[in-house]
């Protein structure tokens, strides 16, 4: 069975290196399912890191239904990825009624190759889940990251064990509320991978600061903050004029 444990930092990716985990998925932001890492974080994890490490494509948290301009974001990165030598991707692309971006999904594998991709989370939206492997089965995605359509891979393991028996060639990667006390749960259904964070807070600070810098309401599943040009027009009118 491979550990792939998804890092959101050098540290993090260096420990589980040292733990002995198979794989890393890189990535910044848990917080709000994870986002791409920055240049500086992609380059330092090829001098810390000599395991595969596979690199989350999101631009931003939120849906997984992206614009023109992330999208080109995206395929970007993956350039960059690429040039860089990582060992695979980590992305996906849905449409606004939950069903599969075929079309932008396979030009991501496509940009991606030799590289190996993972189809991540946005499967736990999808509202076919069994007609979504069989297209990503024909897009020939390596594995599938999911945690069942439930909160936690424990309450999925049903659907997931489901995936597994169908898939025919994808690796089906239970993620999600995996710890040292459930794991073995699935490695006696059988599963090759799984995924997981190990993640323990740790305090930084003596006190907690008066002025927070933490927006907890800016994480949301059905919408996106973006700048809005009236109201920033109306500022800059107020500023200049004389």
């Amino acid at each position: 069975m491979i550990v792939e444990v998804c890092a959101n930092s050098l540290e993090s990716a260096v420990n589980a290196q040292k733990a002995g985990a198979d794989r890393i998925e890189l990535c910044t932001e848990l917080a709000g399912g994870g986002t791409t890492p920055s240049f500086g974080l992609l380059k330092l994890i090829k001098e810390y890191v000599s395991i595969p490490v596979n690199v989350l494509i999101r631009p931003r948290s939120g849906d997984f239904t992206y614009s023109n301009l992330e999208f080109e974001i995206m395929k970007k990165d993956i350039a960059l990825c690429k040039e860089l030598g990582f060992n695979g991707i980590v992305s996906g692309v849905l449409y606004k009624d939950f069903t599969l971006d075929v079309e932008r999904t396979k030009e991501l594998i496509k940009l991606s190759r030799p590289m190996q991709f993972t189809f991540h989370r946005a499967f736990d939206w999808v509202s076919g889940p069994m007609a979504t492997l069989q297209q990503l089965e024909g897009l020939e995605v390596d594995t599938i990251l999911s945690s069942g359509q439930q909160n936690s891979s424990v309450a999925g393991i049903d659907l997931l064990s489901k995936l597994q028996k169908k898939s025919k060639r994808t690796v089906i990667m239970p993620g999600g509320g995996i710890l040292d006390a459930n794991v073995l749960e699935f490695k006696k259904k059988g599963f090759g991978a799984i995924h997981l964070t190990g993640i323990k807070f740790h305090k930084t600070l003596d006190q907690i600061p008066v002025v927070p810098m933490s927006t907890p309401s800016f994480l949301r599943d059905d919408e996106i903050a973006i700048s809005h040009m009236a109201t920033l027009k109306e500022v800059v009118r107020l500023v200049k004029e004389k």
